[in-house]
């Protein structure tokens, strides 16, 4: 029986129409399975930083403490959320909430099978880019309510990098619009059907991957949250629930920019005997085990290496590659 001939359902459904009902269907679906996800995606961490530095990890806590995450989640929600009498409370408050809508909306134009995509937009992965801006926004916010100088100078750190990685990112990106003619990510994957882009592309493949590893303040680029130089950075004074959103949205932007990365130079859903959907999360989730290596392996850079690395030698590599790729596909 179709769940949308009931009653209720087709009312529902005949007012708001099926782009809208859709679309609330998959958010709903995305906001019972992120919570979930991240909740693995910690312990396999966990796991990955205990077996590259030879000891077991989390091991109390269930078997092979696999309840270790669920135990850490109830103690976060649990906590006293305490608010420091100097902060600007409307900001310091609404920063949590706002830095997780984008990571729940990174998820409707992202194509994980040729059946399994909540919206094809027409400008689908520059929607994904513009609410990342909001990430940034939230962040700021954060460290700027707060009255704190380690979460002003996290904060301030965290606008200069994704400043800097938006340009090389965006740039890293365009060869493959102007190869395939669409900023649908349906369509992107679709035309790697025959060979993925990664080989046709590969500096702009290694020019995505460090800027969205840069992008989601990850290690070795985590200099928004340096608890060597700023105790924890731009949520220094947030605790309990408003600390876990923060931690909720950092976790989801990663399986988002690795969905990205999948569908941008990896074939997306293409893969032999497999069904697409399995292929497709492979290959995110091989990305984000190399993530959790790089955190464990490489030390944190200085700041100023961050950015000079970023306008010095990233952005004018993404610029030689971008006209080569013009280039190539005018004489061809």
């Amino acid at each position: 029986m179709n769940i949308t001939q009931l009653p209720y359902i087709k009312e529902i459904y005949g007012f708001l129409g099926s782009d809208v009902m859709s679309g609330l269907v998959g958010l709903l679906i995305i906001a019972a399975l992120v919570p979930l996800n991240v909740a693995a995606l910690v312990l396999a961490e966990r796991k990955v930083a205990g077996h590259i530095q030879l000891r077991p990890g989390p091991m109390e806590v269930g078997p092979h403490g696999i309840l270790q995450t669920l135990i850490d989640a109830v103690k976060l929600l649990g906590k006293e959320m305490v608010t420091p009498g100097l902060t600007d409370k409307p900001l310091y408050w609404l920063s949590p909430i706002i830095v997780v809508a984008p990571a729940f909306v990174g998820f409707i134009p992202i194509p994980f099978s040729p059946l399994v995509q909540i919206k094809d937009v027409n400008v689908g992965f520059l929607l994904i880019f513009a609410f990342s801006s909001i990430t940034i926004i939230s962040i700021l916010m954060g460290g700027w309510a707060s009255n704190n100088k380690y979460s002003l100078i996290g904060a301030v750190r965290a606008v200069a990098q994704n400043v800097a990685y938006e340009i090389p990112l965006l740039l890293s990106v365009m060869p493959i619009v102007m190869m395939t003619n669409t900023f649908k990510l349906g369509e992107i994957a679709q035309a790697q059907s025959g060979l993925w882009f990664i080989f046709y592309q590969p500096i702009a493949a290694i020019i995505f991957f460090i800027a969205t590893t840069a992008e989601t303040n990850r290690a070795p680029f985590d200099l928004v949250e340096g608890e060597s130089e700023l105790v924890s950075g731009f949520h220094t004074e947030y605790t309990g629930m408003r600390f876990s959103l923060y931690f909720l949205a950092e976790y989801t932007n990663m399986v988002i920019a690795a969905a990205l990365f999948t569908t941008f130079f990896l074939g997306g859903w293409y893969g032999p005997v497999l069904p697409g959907a399995v292929w497709f999360f492979a290959k995110t989730y091989f990305l984000l085990f190399v993530v959790m290596w790089m955190r464990w392996t490489y030390p944190r850079i200085r700041f100023d290496q961050l950015m000079n690395f970023a306008w010095k030698v990233l952005i004018p590599i993404a610029l030689v590659n971008l006209f080569i790729t013009a280039i190539v596909l005018k004489v061809i």
